[in-house]
């Protein structure tokens, strides 16, 4: 019988608390055509003004690699632009177009009624607890965490050769 993990299975737990959120959201966005990726950018503009790309990763928790394509479809249907920084002109400033402004003040009322519902529904200590939890464990993330010392098995080796992965200093079999 195969060992059975103690510890609960956070990282899903959290993922099925974001999902089970994100679905009073989602028939809004999808109302306006927006994606829940280019809410978060919007958003975030909306809050911010201009931001850099990396600023927007950052903020918005979106791999670089994934927000090029973001920002490249947002720029296409007319949501954001960018622009180059007069005094360097290797940094790009992104933000909102005025037709995206003006979503994002229709879109705005109604986030805030949905999170009423929310908040009606799961009560407000609740939705007030969860906010303090989630920022004290985001505060964690500047602590130190030690991990744990991972060992070399005929398993591990074979798990970095199938996908591809290399190991930090491995040596392939045809530079032995």
């Amino acid at each position: 019988m195969p060992r059975k993990i103690v510890y609960r299975n956070l990282p899903l737990l959290l993922l099925k608390a974001r999902e089970s959120f994100l679905s009073h959201f989602r028939p809004i966005l999808a109302h306006y055509g927006v994606t829940e990726q280019q809410w978060r950018v919007m958003r975030a503009l909306s809050e911010q003004e201009e931001l850099e790309p990396w600023q927007i990763c950052e903020t918005c928790q979106i791999l670089s690699p994934s927000l090029a394509g973001v920002l490249s479809r947002m720029e296409d249907v007319g949501l954001v632009e960018r622009r180059r920084v007069p005094e360097d002109q290797r940094r790009v400033l992104v933000r909102l177009t005025a037709h995206s402004q003006t979503m994002v003040e229709e879109l705005a009322p109604l986030i805030e009624a949905q999170y009423h519902h929310l908040e009606a529904a799961v009560g407000e200590d609740m939705l007030n607890q969860l906010y303090a939890m989630l920022d004290r464990v985001l505060q964690y993330e500047s602590r130190p965490v030690e991990h744990v010392a991972l060992p070399v098995t005929a398993l591990s080796a074979g798990a970095q050769k199938g996908t591809g992965r290399k190991r930090a200093g491995a040596v392939r079999d045809d530079q032995e």
